[in-house]
């Protein structure tokens, strides 16, 4: 049966976010069905609309920190559980091969990215944030019962990996929408979870391991986890839903990227940042140990102390971002991360490898930080920003799974620490170069220096 001439079907435009899909049949389609009339919903604010604040726009702000949390949070929490491993759970394993827990969980996080960014961006969030939290948790309560080194790599290395990897692109994608002049301030603050997550999940468990054993305390460390992303499911609501279907290889890359000179332009300085960025992380407390801190407890600390100063850089250089713009604000960084790391050699006592340690925490956590804004800043169409991130978390895969290991590489050729400090030195001064480069195309293209 049909529509009778005399019915019309009435069609009222409606927002990308809120429009009915002629993809998908509604309760009404086939026999005897009734006009439709298609209207905005009122349960969510428009897409096309910032809010700029507000309990819910906030809200996200809070999930998305604890999606930072039990992600990227994880990864640099590694180095405590890199000790634990080489010194009694996996002692007769090489600290080369424990060293690739840590870097397999890294390169998983960010090599999913070209997948999971385009299921975000077909409206697929839940699904991601659900499947993510699973991972995460059963890579935890696995890692308690492991006894081999094979057993660790499948449950720390591969399970919780995947796991990071399916929150970490909710977890930049959420916030933009909900805000404008106060974006940067907002992802910034989101992206503490991750100073969060690697400075305290390895004081839990250098405080609980000794006294309840390592089984019990990855469990507990497991529980937490479980909490963190419970509260981030209820409070999450993505503003982007389903707006890109999925069909093929072709869906999993915008080319049209590719023709942008500013992502091109992005997309290099930021792996060559990541080239650089763990070398410190892994190196600092063996190299403090033979230069200064000789025998002291207190070099077991300093990359918890790097992950704490981060969390100041983020929040100040966040609200700075806002303010002159997150590309000037981001060449500012890089700049100082580069003479920060340049005066590594220079350090040979305990109070310049604490100070160090500071200041290359301050730096590098607002590059993290500030990284994602930016190509947020000059992404017109954010219903494709998972896609983009995606793209660009493939590429910091690669950089983040050989930066390090070239390092080590370098170390053992020449016995002494300066060519692995002039490595991490000379890559951020190409990533400085490149975010140089970016100001200048967004300058001519846009007509103005807040960028």
């Amino acid at each position: 049966m049909s529509i009778r001439p005399s019915e019309k079907r009435v069609d009222v435009p409606a927002n990308d976010s809120d429009r009915k899909d002629k993809d998908f049949p509604t309760d009404n389609d086939g026999l005897g069905a009734a006009p439709i009339v298609a209207a905005p919903r009122v349960s969510e604010p428009e897409a096309s609309e910032h809010v700029d604040g507000g309990l819910l726009a906030w809200l996200q702000v809070a999930g998305c920190c604890f999606l930072y949390w039990n992600s990227l949070g994880l990864i640099n929490a590694f180095g405590a559980f890199q000790t634990f491993y080489e010194t009694q759970l996996l002692r007769e394993e090489s600290a080369s091969a424990v060293s690739w827990i840590g870097s397999i969980q890294m390169f998983l996080l960010l090599a999913t990215g070209p997948i999971i960014g385009p299921l975000y961006d077909a409206g697929h969030c839940r699904l991601l944030l659900y499947i993510g939290a699973f991972l995460v948790v059963l890579g935890f309560m696995m890692t308690s019962l492991c006894t081999a080194y094979w057993q660790v790599i499948l449950a720390h290395a591969i399970c919780v990996g995947l796991g990071a990897g399916f929150l970490t692109i909710p977890a930049i994608a959420i916030v933009p929408p909900y805000f404008k002049t106060k974006r940067a301030q907002a992802m910034t603050t989101a992206s503490i979870g991750s100073c969060l997550g690697g400075t305290i999940y390895p004081l839990v468990f250098q405080e609980l391991q000794p006294r309840i054993g390592f089984p019990w305390t990855v469990r507990i460390l497991g529980f937490l986890s479980c909490a963190m992303c419970c509260f981030s499911l209820a409070v999450l609501r993505p503003r982007h839903r389903g707006q890109r279907r999925v069909q093929g290889v072709r869906s999993l890359v915008d080319r049209t990227a590719f023709k942008s000179a500013p992502y091109c332009l992005y997309s290099v300085g930021v792996f060559f940042s990541n080239l650089a960025w763990f070398v410190p992380v892994f190196y600092i407390q063996t190299y403090a140990l033979s230069h200064g801190l000789e025998g002291q407890p207190v070099a077991l600390y300093l990359v918890a102390i790097m992950n704490a100063a981060s969390i100041p850089g983020r929040i100040l250089l966040g609200i700075l971002s806002d303010r002159l713009g997150p590309v000037n604000t981001f060449v500012f960084i890089t700049a100082s991360t580069t003479i920060v790391v340049f005066s590594w050699p220079a350090v040979t006592t305990g109070a310049g490898n604490i100070s160090f340690s500071v200041f290359y925490g301050f730096f590098s956590g607002s590059l993290v930080a500030v990284a994602p804004v930016v190509l947020t800043s000059f992404t017109k169409d954010l219903k494709v920003l998972g896609t983009r991130v995606g793209m660009v978390q493939f590429l910091k895969s690669i950089a983040s799974l050989t930066g390090s290991p070239i390092a080590g590489a370098i170390l053992g050729e020449s016995r002494n620490y300066l060519g692995l400090q002039l490595f991490p030195g000379i890559s951020f001064t190409i990533t400085a170069a490149f975010m140089v480069a970016l100001r200048s195309v967004l300058a001519k293209k846009e007509a103005r220096t807040k960028i």
